[in-house]
């Protein structure tokens, strides 16, 4: 609880000063808010995995999660470090006086809530209002592109070869709510379970969604050749860059909400 109330007191006293000018973002969505909200160039370093837009590839990359470089953040000056609640180097950064303001975005009201907590602390509060308008008009423009035939059908999403999918209580299970298809991982396994892949052929799905570098071996699992969506050919494999689009939730769920139509709509 401590935590939280310090995380809350930076965030207070980060919306009575001026925006800050050197960002350090440790979580790809986060980066990307930053960007959609106008203040790209704020950023001084990221995490290894945030790669969109183009230049924040040129920046610092700093770790990931769990094994964020402490001493390489620091060095990079920041006023302010945006990383997940679950993220290792939060208390440390603390520690050294680093003002830290931590999200963890992974449904779409946390998504909604990082747009908002973001856009207080750069002063951007419209700009973050109308970009969550507009991320919502999107994935309602992506629902109106999925033919009314297709409406209802069943669909798997394989986030990993294990398999690990991604189930109604993810981000992703919510995009397909609002497509209008039927997810077949139900909520009560959690948002990203890992199934049984007999599980998946007696839930007969009618289109698998799956990264390109698994969906050759996918195939060779024992029984899936008898799941409809295989045999019918309505296999829908996703480039790495389509897959992080689709991961992550943030600014460009709508993008991801294209994506996975156009999956529907073959």
């Amino acid at each position: 609880m401590k935590r939280w109330c310090l995380l809350l007191l930076c965030a207070l006293a980060l919306h009575a000063h001026a925006a800050p000018k050197r960002i350090v973002s440790l979580l790809p969505s986060l980066t990307e808010t930053v960007c959609v909200l106008g203040h790209c160039d704020a950023l001084v370093g990221v995490d290894d995995f945030s790669n969109w837009p183009e230049q924040v590839q040129r920046l610092p990359h700093v770790g990931g999660l769990e094994d964020a470089s402490i001493e390489r953040i620091v060095a990079l000056k920041p006023d302010l470090v945006l990383l997940a609640a679950s993220a290792r180097a939060g208390a440390r950064l603390q520690a050294l006086g680093v003002t830290v303001v931590a999200m963890e975005p992974k449904v779409m009201a946390d998504v909604h809530a990082a747009f908002e907590k973001i856009g207080a602390v750069l002063g951007e509060p419209a700009a973050a209002s109308r970009a969550w308008a507009r991320l919502n008009e999107g994935i309602a423009e992506a629902a109106r592109a999925v033919p009314r035939e297709r409406k209802g059908m069943r669909v798997y999403f394989e986030v990993d070869s294990g398999p690990y999918a991604a189930g109604r209580s993810s981000h992703i299970g919510e995009l397909f709510d609002r497509l209008g298809v039927d997810n077949i991982v139900p909520a009560a396994l959690g948002s990203i379970p890992k199934l049984n892949p007999e599980f998946v052929v007696r839930a007969d799905p009618q289109v698998i969604i799956i990264a390109e570098r698994d969906a050759a071996a996918m195939r060779s699992r024992p029984g899936w050749g008898r799941i409809t969506a295989v045999r019918e050919g309505r296999v829908c494999a996703l480039t790495r860059e389509q897959g992080d689009v689709v991961a992550r939730p943030g600014p460009r769920l709508a993008d991801a909400a294209h994506i996975l139509a156009r999956c529907f709509a073959r």
